[in-house]
């Protein structure tokens, strides 16, 4: 674990912190850059993020998060305050289970900030839909870009259709966006995107990024060059994926429809029954000490 921080860093361990009420946390201004974030602003806002999860999940997030401020020195040999929280092991966890697990920060901040629970209602399924939901924002937004790198290339407007139908010939063995929902069921209206699971909306989003990436670093400058570099590309993918032996896309059963996925994410609210010494938070485990 410790190899895959910078050895100029202090692990999480070392940053802990107890406060007078015996309870450990950590400065966010200190685990800053070991969850991986390079600006204050970004972080904060999955600080923010972590305090309503904190909140839904049935727990109070004032016993958590706890706003404050962080004396820095300055070259002049004077200081300056910066804003800073003070956060329990819950709020960490939160923080880092609500981050990229494919960054090393993240999947060593989950690793180390393990709590206690006795009861977790976040089922496998609603990780999956999140991951799902993710994943088809992403090929939304990569959608867009491809289309623009296409009008670059000279494909006209009213050629759109046929060159996105490229990449599907490829990456579905020669059939096209129709043909797909026919064979998948799919109604006629539905965007087939909105029907594809992870794993395909991962294919297809790995299409158009190296669809994107190939008009852009071969300089393509003509439409025919376009829908050819789009079709091939997905011929690639599709390629790949039976060298690894994973399931060809036309194969894989149609997903239920993205709404019902995202209203069921949007009404569920995860309950987290927390364990000691995590239930009391920043509070430590008795927070009816007076001070004398």
């Amino acid at each position: 674990m410790n190899a895959l921080k910078p050895s100029d860093a202090k692990s999480f361990e070392e940053l802990k912190q107890v406060n007078d009420h015996g309870a450990e946390y950590w400065s966010a201004r200190d685990l800053q850059p070991l969850m991986g974030y390079d600006q204050w602003r970004r972080f904060e806002q999955a600080i923010k993020r972590a305090a309503v999860a904190c909140k839904e999940s049935g727990n109070q997030a004032e016993d958590h998060f706890a706003g404050t401020g962080k004396m820095v020195p300055l070259g002049s040999g004077s200081e300056r305050k910066l804003e800073d929280y003070h956060l329990s092991r819950f709020a960490c966890y939160l923080i880092a289970i609500n981050g990229d697990p494919r960054k090393p920060e993240i999947a060593l901040a989950q690793q180390y900030f393990v709590v206690q629970t006795r009861r977790q209602e976040v089922s496998d399924q609603l990780a999956a839909d999140r991951e799902r939901l993710e994943i088809r924002q992403q090929t939304a937004e990569e959608f867009k870009n491809l289309s623009g790198a296409a009008k670059q290339a000279g494909v006209q407007s009213r050629m759109f259709g046929i060159f996105h139908d490229a990449g599907y010939k490829g990456l579905y063995g020669g059939i096209g966006t129709k043909r797909i929902k026919q064979r998948k069921g799919i109604p006629k209206k539905e965007n087939l995107l909105d029907r594809m699971n992870a794993i395909e909306l991962a294919a297809n989003q790995f299409r158009m990024t190296q669809t994107r990436d190939k008009l852009v670093r071969e300089n393509v400058g003509s439409e025919q060059e376009a829908i050819k570099a789009h079709e091939q590309v997905g011929k690639e993918v599709r390629d790949a994926i039976r060298r690894i032996g994973g399931t060809l896309p036309e194969n894989i059963q149609p997903a239920e429809h993205i709404k019902q996925v995202k209203k069921r994410v949007k009404g569920a609210k995860p309950k987290l029954d927390l364990e000691k010494p995590d239930a009391k938070g920043l509070k430590g485990q008795d927070d009816s000490r007076k001070e004398k």
